[in-house]
């Protein structure tokens, strides 16, 4: 019978040492610790993302309202009107100081049309006026508001206060609140040849092009 150590070189069943790799540290370990530092530098920029597209950026805040659609934002167009015409309240005489006969007869009836109450139509006491001129009696309280709607049918004419002594045969209104100094430039003519032509006055917001955001979107 021999001393022979069955596990040395030369025997049946030789003992294997473990793999080792480079340096002589076993492959195992050295795997170990490759895979803790992908996961490592794995977490790290994940944690990068997160931070980026969802975290804390310094405090700011970020509130945003819907997109305006359309590549454009609508037009807003107010459009202003007239006020009503005042008609009564104050009686209206027309003198004529254009020198045409029977002008300021024919303007009485143009605007006892529109609804003004009328006097009866006098003369000037200077006749060769140019353009008409509305005068209101300011003891009268409606008298200024008949004056202005008269003025504007008439084609937005001046409107003043009527002088003294007044400018008529006989230096009186015979209790009329208006008078319409009728000048060449109106007579003759008819209401709608005087009615101003232009259109409403509108306003319209300006045009914004391009992509945009509503005015509401704030970033803190």
């Amino acid at each position: 019978m021999t001393n022979d150590d069955p596990n040395e070189m030369g025997g049946s069943n030789p003992r294997r040492s473990p793999r080792q790799g480079i340096g002589g540290s076993p492959v195992g370990s050295t795997l170990s610790i490759v895979l803790a530092v992908v996961a490592v530098v794995a977490g790290f920029l994940i944690l990068r993302n997160i931070t980026d597209d969802g975290g804390s950026d310094g405090g700011a805040t970020e509130s945003t309202t819907p997109d305006t659609i359309g590549d454009t934002v609508a037009d807003t167009t107010t459009t202003t009107t007239e006020p009503p015409l005042v008609t009564v309240g104050a009686s209206v005489i027309v003198a004529n100081a254009s020198g045409v006969p029977g002008s300021a007869a024919r303007m009485t009836t143009e605007l006892a049309g529109a609804g003004f109450e009328m006097g009866e139509a006098t003369n000037a006491t200077s006749s060769g006026l140019e353009v008409s001129i509305v005068y209101y009696d300011p003891s009268i309280t409606a008298a200024i508001d008949v004056a202005g709607s008269v003025a504007r049918v008439m084609g937005d004419l001046a409107v003043e206060t009527v002088p003294t002594p007044v400018p008529v045969e006989g230096a009186s209104l015979n209790g009329a609140g208006v008078v319409v100094m009728l000048g060449s430039n109106e007579a003759d003519k008819t209401l709608a040849q005087l009615a101003p032509t232009a259109e409403p006055t509108t306003v319209t917001a300006p045009e914004v092009s391009g992509d945009t955001v509503s005015p509401g979107t704030t970033t803190g």
